[in-house]
């Protein structure tokens, strides 16, 4: 089981404390910041350890790369200081328990992941991905953990991880394509965290998209419309893939006007907050973001992350706005489904 790679002198020698300054959902002076990453550093109590709503912008804000929230998830449960009641905690660790009923296609080099989310599997389908879709996977057994970390069970995270890693290697693939962001950001960041070896090449899948629609430039018509992008916690993980959205959306002719709550200052969906910090907190959340949303002209929700866009979909739509994922919306660049998506 791996441990993680922290050193105490990076905070200590912070020039910054941003990853609690910078935080959405508690307020600190820099001094008060310090002092209280130092406690959770020191294995103290700090009413970060209490407060905190997993949101994981703190492992973007952190720019010495020393995991605060891997951290503060360690240091939560150590103490047993966890996130929801009992009963959700367990829940989540019994839905996602591996009970050997994967689903694998024509698995070669090359694997299709679609985690355990089952939108997923629609989603990699059709001109983009049909050199890959063939060798989809789907079901616990390769499911990336960090969903547990929302929960402060770092446990069963460095349970689990190796154990989906070595599946993989079952297989015998060299390039994992991941659909979803909360994956990649497993294996190339919680991995690494944890000083696990990653047995395969992780490809982000707008990477991947990105090419294919190179590829597809002769089918492509621009979209020539306005949308606002709801980033999802898990693309914190990987920050230096966010710049791929805009990539994306400059290819297939997509405006994203500029607004409040986008980039650094991104606002979660806010469904696992409901679940780690209450109704209140989480309505307030998809309200303002919404409201920015609407404030920006846009037309469309574009969505990353499927957990996202079943949270948000049937509220956006109520405020007028035609929800989408990103993929599907590529899919309309090229012909291949209608301009609602």
């Amino acid at each position: 089981m791996g441990s993680l790679k922290f050193d105490e002198n990076v905070c200590a020698t912070c020039p910054s404390a941003d990853c609690l300054i910078k935080c959405q959902y508690m307020d600190f002076e820099e001094d008060e910041a310090h002092n209280e990453m130092m406690k959770i550093v020191k294995g103290l109590d700090s009413r970060v350890l209490h407060d905190c709503v997993t949101c994981y912008a703190c492992e973007e804000y952190c720019r010495r790369g020393n995991h605060p929230f891997y951290l503060i998830g360690e240091r939560r449960e150590e103490k047993g200081i966890y996130t929801a009641s009992r009963a959700i905690t367990n829940q989540w660790i019994n839905l996602t328990q591996m009970q050997g009923k994967p689903m694998v296609g024509t698995v070669k080099d090359k694997a299709l992941s679609s985690c355990f989310i089952p939108d997923l599997g629609a989603l990699g389908s059709g001109e983009l991905f049909k050199e890959v879709f063939p060798a989809v996977t789907f079901g616990a057994e390769f499911m990336c953990p960090a969903v547990h970390t929302h929960f402060a069970k770092m446990s069963v995270v460095k349970e689990r991880l190796p154990k989906v890693m070595e599946n993989f290697k079952k297989l015998g693939v060299k390039e994992v394509i991941c659909l979803h962001d909360e994956c990649y950001g497993t294996y190339t960041s919680i991995a690494q965290a944890y000083g696990m070896e990653v047995p395969f090449k992780p490809v982000y899948y707008m990477d991947f998209l990105l090419t294919r629609l190179k590829e597809l430039k002769d089918r492509i018509i621009p979209l020539n419309i306005k949308a606002a992008y709801q980033r999802p916690c898990s693309n914190r993980l990987i920050p230096h893939k966010h710049r791929l959205v805009q990539e994306i959306m400059d290819y297939i002719g997509v405006d994203m006007p500029g607004r409040k709550y986008q980039g650094e200052n991104s606002l979660c969906c806010a469904e696992i907050i409901r679940s780690v910090a209450g109704y209140k907190l989480a309505d307030d959340i998809q309200g303002r973001n919404i409201d920015d949303m609407l404030e920006a002209g846009a037309e469309y929700c574009v969505f990353n992350c499927p957990a996202c866009q079943s949270s948000l979909s049937e509220k956006v739509s109520k405020k007028g706005l035609k929800p989408v994922h990103i993929i599907d919306l590529c899919k309309m660049a090229v012909g291949e489904k209608g301009r609602e998506g």
